[in-house]
This record gives C-alpha cells, sequence and structure tokens, in this order.
C-alpha cells in the first residue's frame, strides 16, 4: 500500500507547480472607462420657425402741415411666420459652460396693420388706412449656456445672449378707404434697412448621438428691436403727411432643431497593457 507520506509530497509537488503556473498568469484587468471630451470648439446648425408679433405701429410725418386725424387708430395688426437658418461657432468650456456667436437669415415675413378714422373723413363716417409690406432680418447674436447636467444622453439647458438685427422692410404700401368709396394709394419706394438691439433667452435639450456630435431642439424668445419702414410717398396728394411706420417691439418666438459637432478628436479606448507576476 503506498504510504500516506508518499501521498502527502505528491500532493505538495502539485500545490508547488500549480502555484508557479498561476504565478505566471496576468492579473485580472479592470473594465476599460473612456472619459468623453471636456471643452474644445465646435460648429453649429439650425433651423427653425419664427412666430412674430410687434406690439404697435406707430407713424411719424415728415410733413408738418399735414394734420394727422386725432382719432386715428389701429384696430387690425398682423405678421406672417417667419424661416430661420442658422449657423454658428463657439467654444465648450467645460461640462457646465459653453459660449457661441450664432448669425441666422430670417425669411421674408409680410405684415399688414389697419388704421381707422373718422375726423376729416365725409359725412362723419369711417374711413380706412391698409398698411402693409415685408420684413426680413439677419440676427447676430453672442450666447451663453449653462448645461444642467446629461442623464442618458439627454442634457438640458438654459442660455442667454445679446447682439444686434439688420432688419430689412420692403414692398410698403398705404391704400386709404374713404367713406365715399374712393381709394387712395401710397408706397415707399426701395427698401429700408435698420439696425437695432437684439437680445435673446432660451432653454433646450441636447441629445448625445456621439461626444462629437450631437443634436439640439431649441426655444428661444428673441427681442428685434423697433424696426421702420421707409417715407411712404401719396399718389396725386401735395398734402402728403410723409410718414414713415414703426413695428414697435418686435418680438419672435422661435423653435429650432440643430447640430453641434464638436472639432476635436473623440477619445477612442484603449486597453491597458497586461500585467503579469514574477
Amino acid at each position: 500500500m503506498v504510504s500516506v507520506r508518499f501521498l502527502t509530497c505528491i500532493g505538495a509537488a502539485a500545490l508547488i507547480g500549480t502555484s508557479a503556473y498561476a504565478a505566471d498568469l496576468p492579473f485580472p484587468q479592470p473594465p476599460v472607462v473612456v472619459p468623453a471630451p471636456v471643452g474644445g470648439w465646435y460648429l453649429r446648425g439650425d433651423v427653425g420657425v419664427g412666430v412674430l408679433d410687434f406690439n404697435q405701429f406707430d407713424h411719424t410725418q415728415t410733413n408738418a402741415a399735414f394734420i394727422w386725424p386725432a382719432d386715428w387708430q389701429i384696430v387690425q395688426k398682423d405678421i406672417q411666420d417667419t424661416t430661420i437658418f442658422g449657423v454658428g461657432i463657439g467654444y465648450e468650456l467645460n461640462n457646465w459652460l459653453r459660449f457661441d456667436v450664432t448669425g441666422e437669415y430670417r425669411t421674408k415675413a409680410m405684415f399688414k396693420a389697419t388704421g381707422s378714422y373718422t375726423q376729416n373723413c365725409a359725412g362723419g363716417l369711417t374711413c380706412f388706412d391698409v398698411n402693409s409690406g415685408n420684413y426680413s432680418a439677419v440676427v447676430v447674436l453672442a450666447n451663453a449656456y449653462v448645461d444642467l447636467g446629461t442623464w442618458w444622453c439627454l442634457t438640458p439647458y438654459i442660455g442667454a445672449g445679446v447682439g444686434g438685427a439688420f432688419n430689412r422692410i420692403s414692398g410698403v404700401q398705404d391704400n386709404g378707404i374713404n367713406s365715399d368709396g374712393t381709394v387712395g394709394f401710397g408706397f415707399a419706394s426701395g427698401d429700408t434697412w435698420s439696425t437695432t438691439l437684439a437680445w435673446d433667452v432660451q432653454a433646450g435639450l441636447t441629445y448625445n448621438v456621439t461626444n462629437n456630435f450631437k443634436v439640439d431642439l431649441n426655444y428661444r424668445f428673441l427681442s428685434l428691436g423697433s424696426p421702420q419702414t421707409g417715407v411712404v410717398l401719396c399718389q396725386n396728394a401735395p398734402n402728403c403727411p410723409g410718414a414713415f411706420y414703426t413695428l414697435r417691439d418686435m418680438t419672435s418666438q422661435d423653435f429650432r432643431i440643430g447640430v453641434r459637432w464638436m472639432l476635436q478628436p473623440d477619445i477612442m479606448p484603449v486597453a491597458p497593457p497586461l500585467m503579469t507576476r514574477g
């Protein structure tokens, strides 16, 4: 029979051999964690729709000899929506704060304002003036944003900006409707450009498709100042008031979708080198 001492020796030798082999195996490697890039330059592009509005349609006459009806008032005003095409360049300072400069073109939107008056209107009845034209603009803004954290690739944010609006008003007409059925006509020759202060506040949600490509949904309230029309010239009327009109406190509620491209290369996962004992 094999002695107990002999079996013990064989077991000890096997244990030593197994330990020596195990010493040559690599350490278990921790999972590779790839940090997202923090900071850097980016490009952006946006499209959207702007719901325009203005508070008042003020008149300013240039012919002091003309007597404007004292009871003249705006009884109806409206302006169409505009389409927005924007681009920009920005810098992401860290996970929370970023800045950019944007420029956008806002397409032509028709406006109309109807005024009424009874003073100087034949027969004591009501006369009307229907003023119409087209508004478009180029807007340049410097913006700052605060990103509020990222969950499941979604990043809510808030922002604000300030800049300028380069406003264009074209095709202005004034059609006067008299109480006896006759119609007067006036127009502003050429296009009128004006520059006004613009500012905005906004909020949105960014979806991180990758570390370097992001899709953005955005709501923005934009103030465009008070653009002015050209002087309206009257047809066959030497006592023309020669008035120009101001679209007072023009604002827009913008709904946009955009993309952002980070310009620095993405970080690729790199496995650490294998480590062995001994």
